[in-house]
């Protein structure tokens, strides 16, 4: 497990910030909360052992190495519209830019999958 998040973490630091923030800062900028809701939920989906626990924290972890924390609630965001039925809501199940946003939160969340899973 720790070598994973290791693993994480050095393919992490070699990516160059797009924020111009330090890795520490990026890696930190996810609130408590945030994570904590994250493990809640990938949990609910794995199971509710020990060892799921360990994963799911490594999950976000990865996640949050990779995207930054604003980045992730706009995607957040798109998801939770385009469960949303409605004319209101069409432009973000059609247009570019929120799907991209969606593209680049599975990516990450791929990642973590292959590093933590």
């Amino acid at each position: 497990m720790m070598r994973t998040v290791m693993t994480a973490l050095a393919i992490a630091a070699a990516a160059v910030p797009a924020s111009g923030q330090s890795m520490s800062e990026r890696l930190n900028d996810y609130p408590t909360e945030a994570r904590a809701d994250y493990v809640f939920g990938c949990m609910a989906v794995n199971g509710q052992s020990r060892t799921v626990l360990s994963q799911c924290a490594c999950s976000i972890d990865v996640v949050a190495s990779i995207l930054p924390y604003e980045k992730y609630v706009e995607a957040e965001a798109v998801l939770s519209l385009q469960q949303v039925g409605g004319e209101q809501v069409a432009m973000f199940k059609s247009a570019v830019a929120p799907r991209t946003m969606v593209v680049d939160l599975r990516r990450a969340q791929a990642e973590a999958e292959m590093l933590c899973f």
